[in-house]
């Protein structure tokens, strides 16, 4: 306690590394953003984008999605 009275903080044992599936499923997770990505970079180049991303483009690329088209 004298510790956190003399410097304002805890000092602890470093943080362990996470599990190896902890990082395996963050970096899928990262993967698939990315991959998400890509396919509304790709579906925005596709259909001519003027610089303004409207409701309906929102809108559409929310239903690829929800189809799985991604």
């Amino acid at each position: 306690m004298a510790n956190v009275l003399t410097t304002g903080v805890w000092l602890s044992t470093p943080t362990k590394r996470p599990s190896f599936f902890t990082r395996l499923l963050r970096a899928q997770i990262v993967s698939r953003q990315r991959r998400a990505d890509r396919a509304v970079e790709q579906y925005i180049a596709n259909r001519g984008f003027d610089g303004k991303l409207t409701d309906d483009t929102e809108r559409e690329i929310g239903r690829l999605f929800a189809r799985g088209g991604a």
